[in-house]
């Protein structure tokens, strides 16, 4: 291999950087305790209005729990168009934060509570991945796959037996809580013009 003249600028490799939107940190009552499904969806599903609202990403918002006291550990918001990453779904996001903040690469450790995710829509092939190796006990759904489907989003290859697969790895899933509510915000973000990324 050749090196480059003296006087050609090197090229960097580059890097990348994954954060909320700043508006995230003062949307968040990070001390709340959550104690129902219904609360937490609610919090999801704000933080993907706000995404719509503000033009931050995607009409997606996830936020990471302790199962059983309803503390807050994290929340992830759509960062697809504002960082142009295509791996930055909600839920990833939220998953990257909470292990972030927990020293931790999983979120089923000893001595520490189990954790849910909490989702304003089903999640996508990838997002499933992640749920499995993210160290989660339980996801909680909102909006169904067949509403992002409906205002085009493509989910990828989701199955039955792939939640099957992560039932049976003592992974639980509650779905369509607060549904029409999430899928209303997805309606809004086509409405108002929002991008299909992956369509």
């Amino acid at each position: 291999m050749r090196r480059a003249p003296d006087d050609v600028p090197r090229m960097q490799p580059p890097t990348v950087q994954i954060d909320n939107p700043a508006w995230v940190r003062d949307a968040v009552a990070w001390d709340a305790v959550y104690a129902t499904a219904e609360d937490r969806m609610r919090l999801a599903i704000a933080l993907a209005r706000a995404n719509v609202e503000r033009r931050t990403g995607g009409p997606f918002g996830a936020a990471l729990f302790e199962r059983d006291t309803g503390r807050l550990v994290a929340v992830g918001v759509n960062g697809v168009t504002r960082l142009n990453n295509s791996a930055l779904h909600g839920e990833m996001v939220a998953f990257m934060m909470a292990q972030r903040r927990l020293g931790s690469f999983t979120l089923d450790t000893p001595h520490r509570p189990a954790h849910e995710l909490v989702t304003s829509c089903e999640p996508c092939a990838m997002c499933l991945g992640a749920i499995l190796w993210s160290g989660v006990k339980r996801v909680v759904c909102g909006a169904a796959r067949e509403d992002a489907a409906r205002v085009g989003f493509e989910e990828g290859p989701v199955f039955p037996e792939s939640y099957a697969y992560l039932e049976r790895h003592g992974i639980a899933f509650v779905r369509g809580v607060l549904r029409q509510e999430a899928a209303a915000v997805l309606e809004r973000y086509v409405r108002e013009g929002g991008a299909i990324y992956n369509g």
